[in-house]
């Protein structure tokens, strides 16, 4: 990495859902201007489709040599697309930063750099539009970034045992969504006040699942049977 000086461009790429959107990433090692000279670019572009602009939200993030996120980022613009435009950050990460802990970020001396891309609304303009498309159901978007929070471990404030591994919640959310973690909040167990609390008898993947609901509202693995059997007796 210390030695690029050249941009690099990934191959082509495009989404399940709509394979006739063809994207690409570049990553400017030297940043794109003055100001980001210090700093590792990312930029998402559009290369082709069938009618363009393209209505899409970003976000850019660092798989460490832990396989876990870092340096997520997260562009809340919905951002219009059309071929060959670029839309990312100048300042993504500090190219020394990065260098320095390379052991962790770039192991191996490689970078594993992830874009998700999310079309919003129709993949396309209809003929004479060239708007926005329509404002999206506000709790669909509170679901999404609260699930950011859950799946990402953003600003966490207690954790919680199960199967011997840790995971970062957030207490006001729990207390909300949960009578029985809110009990643990209110009477101020000596676990809660620690903000460490152990949880037995339920199994790692049905407790995930089950955060995930508490988060989102909704349930991505409910079709199979034993976790719904799982959830079930989490329930009790």
């Amino acid at each position: 990495m210390d030695g690029i000086r050249e941009n690099i461009t990934s191959p082509g790429f495009s989404l399940e859902a709509s394979e006739e959107v063809q994207w690409c990433l570049t990553i400017y090692p030297n940043g794109v201007d003055e100001e980001s000279t210090d700093y590792l670019s990312v930029y998402l572009g559009l290369l082709s489709c069938p009618k363009s602009p393209v209505w899409a939200k970003v976000q850019f993030w660092i798989i460490n040599a832990q396989g876990e996120k870092y340096v997520i980022t997260k562009i809340s613009d919905v951002l219009r697309f059309l071929p060959n435009r670029y839309w990312g950050c100048k300042n993504f990460i500090l190219r020394d930063f990065l260098l320095y802990h390379s052991h962790w970020l770039l192991p191996e001396d490689k970078l594993t750099l992830c874009c998700k891309v999310s079309i919003i609304g129709p993949y396309f303009s209809r003929p004479g539009q060239n708007m926005p498309p329509a404002i999206r159901d506000p709790m669909q978007i509170l679901a999404e970034d609260l699930g950011e929070l859950w799946e990402n471990s953003l600003f966490t404030d207690c954790s919680l045992v199960v199967a011997g591994q840790e995971i970062r919640s957030h207490k006001a959310i729990l207390a909300a969504r949960s009578p029985v973690f809110r009990a643990m909040f209110e009477h101020e167990m000596l676990d809660s006040l620690r903000n460490h609390i152990e949880i037995h008898d339920i199994h790692l993947q049905v407790f995930k699942e089950m955060m995930h609901f508490i988060y989102t509202g909704t349930v991505p693995h409910l079709h199979n049977h034993s976790m719904a059997t799982g959830l079930l007796a989490a329930a009790d």
